[in-house]
C-alpha cells in the first residue's frame, strides 16, 4: 500500500466521526442494551448481574468488532481491492449474518474447557467470575485496539476465564494442558499462516509475475487459483460457518467444496480470458484479476468469523444468564436470541466505529500489499484453519492472518535478488524505449522541415507519429514499473515486534486483570 492510500485511509477514518461522537454512539449502544435487559428481565431474582453481564457482553462484542474483524478485510483494503467504506459495509453485513444464521444454539461457555466449572459450586461465585472474565477481556481488547495491535479475542476471553477461575477456586480449576495448547498456538498459528501464504505467493510469482508474457500466464493460472479459492472457502464455510445448521463431516465438506470449485472454474475461465484482452503485459495490470475474488473472500471470512467468534462475546454472558435463570452452574448452555443479538450487533457497532484503525494495521503497517499478496493471505487464513482443525492443532485466526501478512513480506525479502533483477531489466527497457523515442522524434522533426515532401515522406511521417505514440505509452508504463519496483517491499520489524509482544502478554494480562476484577466484585458484594 502506497503512502497516498495510507493517508487516504487515515483521512477517511478521521472524517467518519469525531472521537467524541464515536464514544457517544458506543455508550448509546451500551445504554440501549442496559435498558432492554433491565426491562425484559426485571422480574428475575438476582437480575443485577444479568444486566451487568449484558453491558459487559455488549462492551466485549464491540471490542471484538474493533479488533478482530480487521483480519478478514484488512488485506483486501490494503491491496485496494476494497475501499475502507466498502470493507466495513461487507464485514458488518456478513458478520451479523454469520452470527444470526450460524452462530449456534449451544456453546461451550467455559471456552475450550479451560476451567472445570464443577469446582465452583456456588452459582453466585460463578456469576462473579464470568462477569470478571468478560470485563477483563473487553478491557484488554480495548487497550490492544488503542495501540493498533491485532490480538486474539479467543485468547483474551480464555485468559479472562482462567484468571477469574483461579481467583474463585484456585489453580487446580485450570486445565493446564489446554493452556499449553494455547501457548503452542502462538507459534503454530503464525508459522502455518506465513508458510502457506508465502507458498501461494511464490507460485503466483514464478508462474505469472516472472513470466515474459504475464497476460497469457494469467489466462492459464488465474482461473485455477480462483477455483482453488472457491474449493477451500466452500469447505471452510461448510465446516466452520454453518456447522450449527447442518452437520457435515470433513470428507463430505471437501467433496462438496471440490464440486463448487469445478463449477466456478468453468464459469470464470471465459470471463478471465475476456478480461485479459484489455490488460497490459505487467504485474500491476494482472493484479486487477484478483479484485473480485478478494471481495468474496472478505465476505466469506466475515461470515465464518461471525458464526464462530460471536461466542467469545456472549459465551460468558450466556453462562451468567443460565446460572441466574436455572440457579446452577453448567458447562454447556442454550443461547437466548437476545444474548445472540447483543453479540452480533455489538460486533457490528465496534467494527463501524473503531475498526478502521486495525484494518490499517493489518492492511498496510506490516508490509505493502497488492491483490496477489492479499489473495495469498486469504487462502492461508481458510486453508490453515481447515488443516489445523483436522489435525487437532490449536490456532488463532488473528495470528494466522498476521502470520500470512508477514509470510508474504518475508518471501519478498527472500526474492530480493529477483526484484533487483526486475528493476534492472525494467530500467534497461525504459532506457531503450526512451532512446528509440528520441530517435523517432528527431527523424520526424527533420521530415517536417522538408518543404516539398514526397509521397514516401508523408507515409513515413504517419508511421512515425503512430510509432511515437506507441513508444510514449511504453515509456510511460516503464516509468511506472521502475517507480513501483523501487518501492519499499519489506516487513516492518517494529510493527511485528509490537504485535508479538501483545500476543505473548494477552493471556497473562487478561488473567491478572480478571482476577483483580473478581476480587473487587467479591469485596463490593461482601461489604
Amino acid at each position: 500500500m502506497d503512502i497516498k492510500t495510507i493517508n487516504r485511509i487515515d483521512k477517511a477514518r478521521d472524517k467518519t466521526l469525531p472521537g467524541f461522537a464515536k464514544l457517544s454512539l458506543a455508550l448509546l449502544f451500551i445504554v440501549v442494551v442496559f435498558l432492554w435487559s433491565y426491562a425484559s428481565h426485571g422480574n428475575l431474582p438476582n437480575n443485577t448481574f444479568l444486566i451487568i453481564g449484558a453491558v459487559f457482553g455488549a462492551y466485549m462484542a464491540m471490542n471484538i468488532g474493533a479488533n478482530d474483524v480487521a483480519n478478514n478485510v484488512g488485506p483486501a483494503v490494503g491491496s485496494k481491492a476494497l475501499t475502507l467504506t466498502g470493507a466495513i459495509i461487507i464485514a458488518a453485513i456478513f458478520e451479523s449474518l454469520g452470527a444470526f444464521i450460524a452462530g449456534g444454539d449451544v456453546v461451550k461457555t467455559i471456552k475450550d474447557g479451560i476451567i472445570n466449572p464443577a469446582l465452583i459450586s456456588d452459582p453466585q461465585i460463578f456469576i462473579w467470575a464470568m462477569s470478571a472474565a468478560l470485563l477483563s477481556a473487553a478491557l484488554w481488547l480495548n487497550f490492544a485496539t488503542s495501540i493498533g495491535a491485532p490480538v486474539s479475542t479467543t485468547h483474551s476471553i480464555v485468559g479472562g476465564v482462567m484468571g477469574a477461575g483461579i481467583a474463585a477456586a484456585g489453580f487446580s480449576i485450570v486445565d493446564w494442558d489446554k493452556v499449553g495448547q494455547i501457548v503452542a498456538s502462538w507459534v503454530i498459528s503464525p508459522l502455518m499462516g506465513g508458510i502457506i501464504a508465502a507458498a501461494f505467493l511464490y507460485f503466483i510469482k514464478t508462474q505469472i509475475v516472472f513470466k515474459e508474457d504475464k497476460v497469457e500466464a494469467a489466462k492459464k493460472f488465474v482461473p485455477l487459483l480462483i477455483a482453488l479459492m472457491s474449493w477451500v472457502f466452500s469447505a471452510y464455510i461448510i465446516l466452520k460457518g454453518i456447522k450449527q445448521i447442518i452437520k457435515v463431516d470433513f470428507i463430505t465438506a471437501i467433496i462438496l467444496g471440490l464440486i463448487i470449485g469445478v463449477v466456478v472454474y468453468f464459469i470464470v475461465k471465459p470471463l478471465i480470458i475476456k478480461a485479459s484482452e484489455k490488460l497490459e503485459n505487467n504485474r500491476i495490470s494482472v493484479n486487477t484479476l484478483f479484485n473480485i475474488p478478494l471481495i468474496f473472500a472478505a465476505a466469506l471470512l466475515s461470515f465464518a468469523h461471525g458464526a464462530n467468534d460471536v461466542a467469545n462475546a456472549i459465551g460468558p454472558l450466556a453462562a451468567i444468564n443460565d446460572a441466574i435463570v436455572n440457579v446452577e452452574v453448567a458447562s454447556n448452555v442454550s443461547i437466548p436470541f437476545w444474548v445472540m443479538a447483543v453479540g452480533a450487533f455489538g460486533i457490528v457497532v465496534g467494527l463501524m466505529l473503531y475498526g478502521p484503525k486495525l484494518i490499517k494495521t493489518v492492511g498496510s503497517e506490516i508490509t505493502e500489499l497488492d491483490q496477489m499478496r492479499a489473495y495469498s493471505i486469504a487462502m492461508a487464513a481458510s486453508f490453515t484453519v481447515i488443516v489445523a482443525s483436522q489435525l487437532g492443532l490449536p490456532v488463532s485466526s488473528t495470528h494466522i492472518a498476521v502470520g500470512g501478512v508477514c509470510g508474504v513480506g518475508f518471501l519478498r525479502e527472500f526474492l530480493d535478488a529477483n526484484e533487483k533483477r526486475f528493476l534492472q531489466e525494467t530500467r534497461k527497457k525504459f532506457k531503450k524505449h526512451k532512446k528509440e523515442l528520441e530517435v523517432m522524434n528527431e527523424e520526424l522533426a527533420k521530415l517536417e522541415l522538408i518543404v516539398d515532401k514526397s509521397k514516401n515522406n508523408y507515409i513515413r511521417i504517419v508511421e512515425l507519429i503512430k510509432n511515437i505514440d506507441d513508444r510514449e505509452d511504453l515509456v510511460k508504463q516503464d516509468r511506472k514499473d521502475v517507480k513501483d519496483a523501487k518501492r519499499t517491499k519489506y516487513v516492518k520489524r517494529d510493527a511485528v515486534k509490537k504485535i508479538i509482544a501483545a500476543w505473548i502478554i494477552t493471556v497473562p494480562a487478561a488473567s491478572i486483570l480478571a482476577a483483580a476484577i473478581f476480587f473487587m466484585i467479591k469485596g463490593i458484594m461482601a461489604s
